[in-house]
């Protein structure tokens, strides 16, 4: 963490003060194409850009809007590693969510497909990271509270993903998500060394998120949408926009199972 992160999520936190005095337990945060659940809750609309020292996205499917309603604050946009952002824009949100007193994180991702049991469209539980985007958010001074070697061996809470379960209308899988810098997809080779490594998602987001949360202590449930197989599985191209749109035609077995997943918690999505 760079010199003032810890103040500058202070402010951005003072500046939330105008929305009302809100106090949720749990956060979520959006991938890409999972942004329009954020557009049927119940909430305070905040701009990223009316928070004070709020990175702002840059990739389609990412809105840039923090809503609150109920016991949830929902981010809906992500701010990534490959648009060139340092790791503090990238995990500030987590920083920030926890300040307001959320002690519950939901990090979902749109991801590609290394199983060759899944299928695009399967919302699939992460159930462990490898991280191999050659970086750490924890890195440098430590500013913060948290454990300076915070143990990651049960980053995505048995918990929540039993808790998931439970919610969902059908079993879900539960897989290894590797992270990457990003931003131009694997090639087919790295995929094959990604399936023997273990990893049954791909993705460019997540993991530096999830280790901030477990730096600060958060309980952690990562889902993601399996958008694309990935490269060399199918004989066909990636593309961002295939990305995006699988993203919305998931959205409402997803929105069921965030909502669930939220209520058998204890908790609401929303306000009213």
């Amino acid at each position: 963490m760079e010199s003032g992160f810890v103040e500058r999520v202070k402010a951005a936190v003072e500046s939330l003060a105008a929305h009302g005095k809100r106090k949720p337990g749990i956060g979520i945060i959006l991938g890409s194409g999972l942004g329009e659940f954020a557009s049927g809750v119940k909430g305070a609309r905040v701009p990223y850009s009316s928070i004070a020292g709020f990175p702002l996205p840059t990739v389609a499917g990412h809105s840039g809007v923090l809503v609150l309603g109920g016991d949830t604050a929902i981010c809906a946009g992500r701010i990534h590693f490959y648009e060139g952002r340092p790791l503090d824009d990238v995990v500030f949100p987590v920083f920030l969510l926890a300040e307001i007193g959320v002690k519950t994180l939901i990090l979902t991702n749109a991801a590609g497909g290394i199983n060759r049991a899944y299928s695009p469209g399967d919302l699939v539980l992460i159930k462990d990271h490898i991280n191999l985007m050659g970086v750490n958010p924890l890195r440098g001074p430590n500013q913060g509270s948290g454990q300076r070697f915070p143990d990651m061996t049960a980053a995505y809470s048995p918990r929540l993903r039993s808790a998931a379960q439970k919610a969902s209308d059908r079993p879900l899988e539960e897989g290894v998500y590797a992270g990457l810098a990003g931003p131009s997809y694997e090639t087919p080779a790295e995929i094959r060394m990604l399936e023997r490594l273990g990893a049954d998602l791909v993705g460019m987001s997540t993991v530096p998120e999830a280790i901030a949360a477990s730096y600060l202590g958060l309980e952690v449930l990562g889902i993601s949408c399996v958008t694309n197989m990935a490269a060399g599985i199918l004989d066909r191209p990636l593309d961002h926009a295939e990305v995006v749109q699988q993203g919305k035609e998931t959205a409402p077995r997803f929105a069921g199972l965030l909502e669930g997943t939220v209520k058998s918690l204890g908790g609401r999505i929303g306000d009213g």
